[in-house]
């Protein structure tokens, strides 16, 4: 017997309703759990924000940290602009050419840092934002020399050949040692020498000045370069480089090391086995991030910048 059409229950009507059911429920489910996130990140951030208060501001490093920020930001920047000239990309703004003289950016960096260090000088650098704008200034003018130190160093634009990788290692280690002094590093280990009445004496400063640039100093007679300048600021570095074999061509290698001796043979094959691998993986990190060197040693003078 066929039901009547006012008993039948509307299946499509009822299953719409319980789709909504259903869409209404997951989203007051869901309500929760994007509050929950959502205090989470505002946790993170005041977190961040009391640690930046605490550590940075509190024990005065916020000019210091400021200038690392702004010395970082404009590294990449000016990376950036010199790789999209090079790229001949239409739209970017192309180098500074006034008259049909390329002025470098390293002349801007140089009035920006003279600028920046007269103000920190004067009667305003600790008032606010004057306190604030000087270090990132500063920081900014020294990226923008940095960036072309080989230029500074060779008399010549060889920012795109060879001779340009100084330039990064230039900016890799000033960051490296800005870095070091924002985490409290005291330079040649002065800071971690005292006496047992809490005073430090003259004998205690001289004999660790002395021993440290000893060690600072034949670490750079080897060759050493970066461990020889980051013992500046962490006496290990120094150390480590001063006990360990010289580079082949330093000039201790060149002193002290015979031809065809047995410490000649065996810093040879360290040359070959060790530094040259760590020149690999840093050639290849300077690459990445400031562009790898196109023009040939004896074409350079005419790069972008």
């Amino acid at each position: 017997m066929a039901t009547p059409a006012a008993e039948r229950s509307p299946p499509s009507r009822l299953s719409a309703f319980e789709r909504r059911d259903a869409e209404f429920s997951q989203r007051n489910a869901t309500r929760p759990r994007r509050t929950q996130a959502r205090g989470q990140k505002r946790a993170a951030i005041d977190s961040m924000i009391d640690w930046y208060r605490h550590e940075i501001v509190a024990t005065g490093k916020q000019p210091l940290a400021l200038l690392l920020a702004a010395f970082v930001v404009t590294f990449l920047f000016i990376r950036l602009s010199v790789r999209m000239i090079r790229a001949g990309v239409r739209w970017w703004p192309g180098n500074v050419t006034p008259g049909g003289l390329h002025v470098h950016h390293v002349v801007f960096g140089v009035v920006v840092m003279l600028v920046a260090g007269a103000g920190g000088f004067s009667s305003i650098s600790q008032r606010t934002p004057w306190a604030e704008i000087f270090p990132a200034l500063f920081g900014c003018g020294a990226a923008l020399v940095l960036d072309e130190f080989a230029l500074i160093l060779h008399l010549r634009d060889v920012y795109w050949a060879e001779q340009g990788r100084t330039s990064v290692d230039a900016v890799f280690l000033a960051v490296a040692v800005c870095g070091l002094l924002l985490l409290g590093v005291v330079p040649l280990g002065l800071g971690d020498i005292s006496s047992e009445d809490g005073w430090v004496t003259e004998v205690d400063l001289t004999v660790t000045l002395v021993v440290n640039t000893a060690l600072v100093a034949l670490t750079l007679l080897k060759g050493k370069y970066w461990t020889g300048l980051l013992g500046l600021l962490v006496p290990t570095f120094a150390l480590v480089g001063a006990i360990r074999l010289a580079r082949p061509n330093s000039p201790w290698a060149r002193w002290r090391y015979r031809v065809g001796s047995r410490k000649q043979a065996r810093a040879i094959a360290r040359e070959d086995r060790h530094h040259a691998r760590w020149v690999r993986r840093r050639r290849w990190l300077q690459d990445a991030l400031a562009g790898g060197p196109t023009v040939p040693a004896d074409r350079a003078g005419s790069g972008e910048g």
